[in-house]
């Protein structure tokens, strides 16, 4: 079990737009899924990768090239460039998580870097980079090597792949420190289309490049995107989030419901904004956030 998780390294392309919030070197861990060599991942250490190397458990480092990437549930698929040999660990199921379940997390580093666990809620996340998982898994106590780190169920299958460290792991507001893991059961229905195309198949999701937080019943602008459509549409940080056309959002998961009800990327979605003291409605064309990214050149 231990054997299939490795140490991922990437180096990012020069001018990666990446690089402002998650540097041009990033490490974490991956996990070898099958006989070929895939090893899944958190989508932020390899987006926008020059170069990516995997090291295994007995100290073995080979090339690995990105094969797909999916930005709604945040999963990036690498295959290693030589054979492994390594036994892959198992997709297990992660609806059978339980609260209080204990569980084993696993990050590069070998057996001394394994720490235990218990599943403390099964809940929706909602990130404000443009992200929501309807059921993310929530540990504690917290791990600090969380990037890509494989959570291990009692039968020694994989059911979840760490994304962040956070503060509320019971519910937003309440502070017990943990873990969040994105769980493995919504990568098993696009793995396929990740290895054979890169991406998940079907229209992308409207993306603006507005990152927001909320705050006393308010969604505050925190960051935007340069050359993003929102930035050209000429939201700034300091706006506040008023609605999606008529209807007022509040939070996060409002904001994207609405947003993404709309349509695919590419159709016009209409915020109502708060800058200064005047309130403006104000049309973003979106893109696919595909198309925000840089790719390595191929020449």
């Amino acid at each position: 079990m231990i054997s299939a998780v490795v140490r991922v390294k990437m180096k990012a392309i020069a001018g990666a737009r990446s690089n402002a919030s998650l540097g041009s070197t990033r490490d974490g861990t991956g996990v070898v899924i099958d006989e070929k060599g895939h090893i899944v991942t958190i989508g932020y250490i390899v987006i926008e990768a020059d170069s990516i190397e995997v090291t295994t458990q007995d100290g073995r480092t080979v090339p690995a090239t990105l094969v797909g990437y999916d930005h709604a549930t945040g999963f990036g698929l690498l295959r290693s460039t030589v054979p492994l040999k390594v036994k892959p660990m198992t997709l297990g199921d992660p609806a059978q998580l339980e609260v209080r379940d204990p569980v084993m997390i696993l990050p590069a580093g070998g057996r001394e870097a394994a720490t235990f666990a218990y599943v403390v809620s099964r809940r929706s996340f909602a990130g404000s980079w443009e992200y929501m998982l309807d059921s993310a898994i929530f540990t504690s106590p917290p791990t600090m090597q969380w990037a890509g780190a494989a959570l291990v169920d009692r039968d020694g299958k994989l059911v979840g792949v760490g994304s962040l460290l956070v503060r509320d792991t019971v519910k937003p507001g309440s502070p017990l420190p943990g873990n969040m893991f994105v769980p493995v059961d919504i990568l098993k229905p696009i793995l396929s289309d990740l290895i054979a195309k890169g991406r998940r198949a079907g229209s992308a999701r409207p993306w603006l490049g507005v990152a927001t937080e909320s705050a006393q019943g308010r969604l505050f602008v925190t960051r935007v995107s340069p050359d993003s459509p929102a930035e050209r549409a000429g939201i700034r940080a300091g706006d506040i989030l008023l609605g999606v056309g008529a209807e007022a959002v509040k939070n996060h998961e409002e904001l994207y419901r609405k947003m993404w009800s709309i349509g695919p990327a590419g159709v016009d979605v209409p915020l109502r904004v708060l800058q200064g003291a005047d309130v403006h409605d104000v049309k973003v064309h979106s893109i696919d956030r595909f198309e925000y990214f840089k790719e390595k050149p191929t020449y």
